[in-house]
This record gives C-alpha cells, sequence and structure tokens, in this order.
C-alpha cells in the first residue's frame, strides 16, 4: 500500500473510532433517550393497530356517564358497589377498579361497596396511589380491611418518559406491586418475580389508538343497555375516561389523542399476562449495533469512490430501519438514534477524509504539474487527470526538444560541489522559464540536459513553432543572459548548448511507482530528438531540426538544409536542417 493508501487508512480508522466513541457516550448516558422514544413512537405508528385480546374490556367513566347519570364526581360508592356486583354476577374473570377509596365517606355509602366487594365471586383489584413507608394502603380503611373481603390493592401511579408520555409500567412503587401486576396475580393466582422487569419499567405494548380495547360508558352498563355477555370471562378494568376527571394520558399510539387511565391499566395487564412481549434489546446488543453501523461508511471508503461509499451507508441505514421495525413487530426494541448517528458521523468523517486527502493530494500534484507545465495550463491538465490524479496513456502528435550543456562535464569536475550546483541551477531555471514561457511541458532534467515536449499533455496545433521559438530563445537571449551571468561573477567564460528537435507520434503519459511519478513521452520520434541533439557536437549549427519538424512549421523561414544523416537506432536517414541563427 502507497504513502497515500496508509494515510487513507489510517484517518479512516480515527474516524470510525470517533463515529462509534461518540455515539456510545451518548447511548450509555441516555443523552439522546427522548428522541430515542420517539423513534419508538414511530415504531408503533408503522406496525399499525392490532387485534387486541377478545378477555378484555374497558368501563368508562366518560362525558356520557355524567350525562345519563347527572352525578358529581366522586360519586357515590354505592354505584360503584352495584358496578361491581353487575360485573361479578355476569361472569367477569376479574375487576380491576381504577378508582381510589382512601377516604371515607358516609358510612352507609362505604359500607355498599366493602359489601359489594366481599360479596363479589371474582377477584377484585383496588387502585391506590397513596402508600406509607411499609408500602401499605388505606383503601377501606387499611389492608386488613382488604384482607379480610378477599381483596387486594395495587398502586396506579406511573412514572411518565419525558414529554409526559406514559410508555412503561413499574413492578410495584413505593414498595406496593402495580395495578397490572397484582391484577394477573390474582386473576391467574400466580406469584410473579421482580426480576422479570427492568429496572425502567417493562414496556407496555399498546395496541392502537384510544379505545382499541373494547369500551363501555359506566352509566350504560350500570342502566343495564350493555349484555352481561360482553364481560363473561373477561378482565374488567372500570376507571376514569372523562379529560375532567385528569386521568386521560399520552401515549405512543395516541397522537393528538389521550387515552384514558383505565385503558393503559387494561393494556398493561395484557402485557404482563404475555410475559411482557415488547422488551429492550440488551446493552451489549444496542453497543455491537452502534460499532457495526458506524464502521459501514469508513469500510467502504477503503475499497470504493467516497460517493459509492457513501451509498453503501445510506443503502445500510434503510436496510437497518427495516430491520429495527421487524424486529419491534418480533418484539424487540433495538436502538435507532445512536446507531444512525454512528453511520452519519462514519459517513461524514469519511467524505470529509477523502475530500481533504484528494484536496491535498491534487495541491499536491498541481504543484508538481506546475514544474513541468505552465502555470496557465495546470488547471487543464488537472482536468484530465484520472482518479489516482495521474494523466493516462495517450498516443498524440508533438515536438520533442533535447538540449545539452557542451563542456559542462569537463568545467564540473574542476569546480567545487557547491559551486558546480549554483551555476547548474541557474542554467536549468533560465531554460525551463524559456520552455514553459513558449508553452512547452518540462519532461525531466538529465545532468546538465534538459527534456521537453510540446503539444502534450494538451493538444497545441503549432507545437513545432513553439519547440523552434523556444530553442532560438534558449540558444540566443536566455543563453547570452546566462552567459552574462557566469562572467560577472567570475564563474567561468561562458558555454555553448546543443538543441536537436523532432516532431511526430509519441506514448505520453504518466510513469513510475507509487512514491514518484513522473511525466513522460516514449517512442522513436523522442529517441530521434535526443539522437539530433548530439549530432550539434562538433557541427556549426547549435540547433537541428529534423524534416518532420520542418514540415509541421507554419515557416521555415531561417532553416537551412544540412544533410540526410544517419541517425543511430533507426533504419532510414533523415533530413536534418539548422536553424540559421544558431550557427556557431
Amino acid at each position: 500500500m502507497g504513502g497515500s493508501g496508509k494515510r487513507l487508512k489510517l484517518a479512516l480508522t480515527l474516524v470510525s473510532v470517533l463515529a462509534c466513541a461518540i455515539p456510545l457516550a451518548t447511548y450509555f448516558t441516555g443523552s439522546l433517550n427522548r428522541t430515542e422514544l420517539d423513534t419508538v413512537d414511530a415504531r408503533f405508528s408503522i406496525r399499525g393497530t392490532e387485534n387486541p385480546p377478545n378477555d378484555l374490556v374497558v368501563v368508562s367513566v366518560d362525558d356520557v356517564t355524567f350525562s345519563d347519570l347527572d352525578q358529581q364526581w366522586p360519586f357515590p360508592r354505592s354505584l360503584h358497589g352495584e358496578m361491581i356486583d353487575l360485573l361479578s354476577e355476569a361472569g367477569a374473570e376479574a375487576i380491576l377498579y381504577d378508582v381510589q377509596f382512601t377516604e371515607p365517606t358516609v358510612p352507609r355509602e362505604d359500607n355498599a361497596l366493602v359489601n359489594a366487594v366481599a360479596d363479589s365471586d371474582v377477584p377484585v383489584i383496588l387502585a391506590t396511589e397513596e402508600v406509607n413507608r411499609n408500602g401499605g394502603t388505606n383503601v377501606f380503611g387499611g389492608d386488613s380491611v382488604l384482607r379480610q373481603i378477599g381483596a387486594r390493592a395495587g398502586n396506579s401511579a406511573y412514572n411518565p418518559d419525558p414529554g409526559g408520555v406514559w410508555r412503561r409500567m413499574p413492578f410495584a412503587t413505593d414498595g406496593l406491586k402495580s395495578l397490572p401486576v397484582v391484577t394477573v396475580e390474582e386473576r391467574d393466582g400466580v406469584r410473579l418475580d421482580p426480576a422479570s422487569f427492568p429496572e425502567d419499567g417493562a414496556w407496555i405494548d399498546f395496541y392502537g389508538p384510544p379505545e382499541t380495547v373494547p369500551t363501555y360508558s359506566f352509566s350504560e352498563v350500570l342502566n343495564g343497555k350493555v349484555e352481561p355477555s360482553e364481560f363473561e370471562g373477561k378482565t374488567v378494568v372500570v376507571g376514569a375516561g372523562a379529560p375532567s376527571l385528569q386521568d386521560v394520558h399520552a401515549v405512543p399510539t395516541s397522537d393528538n389523542e389521550l387515552m384514558a387511565g383505565a385503558e393503559v391499566q387494561a393494556t398493561a395487564v395484557d402485557s404482563v399476562a404475555r410475559s411482557l412481549p415488547l422488551s429492550e434489546a440488551s446493552w451489549p446488543l444496542g453497543a455491537l449495533l452502534i460499532i457495526a453501523l458506524g464502521t459501514v461508511a469508513p469500510a467502504a471508503g477503503l475499497r470504493l469512490r467516497p460517493l459509492a461509499a457513501a451509498g453503501v451507508g445510506l443503502l445500510a441505514g434503510a436496510l437497518y430501519l427495516v430491520c429495527a421495525q421487524l424486529a419491534f413487530n418480533a418484539g424487540l426494541i433495538v436502538p435507532v438514534v445512536d446507531p444512525l448517528l454512528a453511520l452519519v458521523l462514519g459517513m461524514v468523517g469519511m467524505l470529509a477524509v477523502h475530500y481533504t486527502l484528494a484536496a491535498f493530494e491534487r495541491q499536491r500534484v498541481h504543484d508538481t504539474f506546475a514544474r513541468f507545465v505552465p502555470a496557465d495550463v495546470v488547471g487543464e491538465v488537472l482536468k484530465r487527470t484520472d482518479g489516482d490524479l495521474r494523466l493516462g496513456g495517450s498516443r498524440r502528435v508533438c515536438s520533442v526538444l533535447f538540449s545539452d550543456i557542451r563542456g559542462f562535464t569537463s568545467y564540473a569536475e574542476s569546480q567545487p560541489p557547491d559551486l558546480v550546483v549554483e551555476v547548474l541551477n541557474r542554467y536549468l531555471g533560465t531554460m525551463t522559464d524559456s520552455i514553459m514561457d513558449h508553452g512547452g511541458t518540462l519532461v525531466s532534467f538529465m545532468g546538465d540536459g534538459i527534456m521537453a515536449v510540446f503539444g502534450a499533455p494538451l493538444d497545441q496545433p503549432d507545437h513545432a513553432d513553439r519547440a523552434l521559438a523556444s530553442a532560438r530563445d534558449m540558444v540566443g537571449e536566455r543563453l547570452d543572459e546566462f552567459n552574462a551571468w557566469l562572467r560577472d561573477s567570475g564563474h567561468s567564460d561562458g558555454f555553448k548548448i546543443g538543441i536537436g528537435i523532432n516532431s511526430g507520434e509519441v506514448m505520453a503519459g504518466q510513469v513510475g511507482s507509487a512514491r514518484r511519478v513522473e511525466y513522460t513521452t516514449i517512442g522513436d520520434t523522442t529517441n530521434t530528438a535526443a539522437r539530433l541533439e548530439g549530432m550539434t557536437k562538433g557541427s556549426a549549427y547549435s540547433v537541428f531540426v529534423s524534416g518532420g519538424t520542418r514540415e509541421m512549421l507554419g515557416s521555415d523561414e531561417g532553416l537551412v538544409f544540412v544533410e540526410q544523416l544517419e541517425v543511430r537506432g533507426r533504419s532510414n536517414s533523415i533530413e536534418v536542417w539548422a536553424d540559421r541563427g544558431s550557427a556557431q
């Protein structure tokens, strides 16, 4: 793996760690708990309304009841006694009375209710929220009275979630078991294990919106308008339903409506009876899901392009939401917010890493190209690079230029290294400016030699003219400027240079390893240009141009024919022309 690949792997590993660490922290601290609860409500909504059990009924003290009975609340307790007698005679399986009877009223009324409970053939469970330090109650004057008449009390107090939504029920509150727990124990003759309830309460598996559980008005039942068979073999929950009694609550399935407390208790009884069918995923599973989603996008980013990796992340998120809903439908509540947060952080981090590294790499490549391509065309060159910011190979017609200093090797052997490097840098800088000023591409430095190409990597129809113009400038004004500096600084009397230019088809592109790449041209055209430069040694001219280059010039003015020369490495001779102005 190259340096850029290692940097990418290291950066994406760090992204994975952060993308998992932050959601894990919010998961274990419950920072996003309220939002998570909202997703549970959404899952209830997506699941839709389900059929409630046929052994559960609610009798509601609703607005119809107040209209029919023309009574003020609290009702005379004898009315409640009549309701218990009626339900018991109808063959109800159990009666949960979600009305508090902790304070005495008229003795006759109190006795009527107590007697009805005592005479009931089915279990009667009475509600209270007033509990002493020992978990005892004051229903009917105390627990001793309840024991005498064969009744039990249960705590009707719930701790709503943030936002006042009732979603869960406790096993017990203040030492007194909750109404649903007591109801199931009395009805089914069992004793429930508190360890089966989570510390923060068991989830209530709501079937749907308010009145999904069959509900009848208290007054209509009392007045005989409901057939007794509707209660036979069923658990009946009697309680307040009128909003004025302030026992209506927001629940996951209530939307803009509120559910009567009696229906909440009825649904909770059913959830307890079904061994709490809705449960929360364990923390190890939740943590594992966060880690899995947090690493999806960074892992994909190691093998795919950024947008493709982001697409994998989006697909994973959509699939997770579907699986979370399916799990909910099956009774398992898996976390959604924290895993999706991990996924989003992983995706954003992955994209940031890719585009940041790409920006740095593009700048590096820009700086690299700027060294051998004219600054005004660097942007155009970069547009033609591939995904790895490399120029792919291509065949193109261009002009290749080679130049070399005559006698520099001998000069260098007699001079201090620092001076040699200073002189060479001055020369190469001067000649590079000429090449780039004429739109050429600097391919490489070979000691005191220079290789340049015109017409690549961007097309230049006048590449031959540009190459010849640059050569004339190099052997003329630029060389004069360099030699003047040499003489003024006392380093040398000056040098002569040789230049060879050939035009034709080449194979051009970036070559090299993962650590180092360079742009070059390959082929007979390049080899011939190098041979032409060598042939200027000992000749009367400093610039040789091939016949192929001459044919591509807009004007061959200033060129003189030298001869048909054999070129080493070629089977056929070529026409060699010289620039008259470069005569030595």
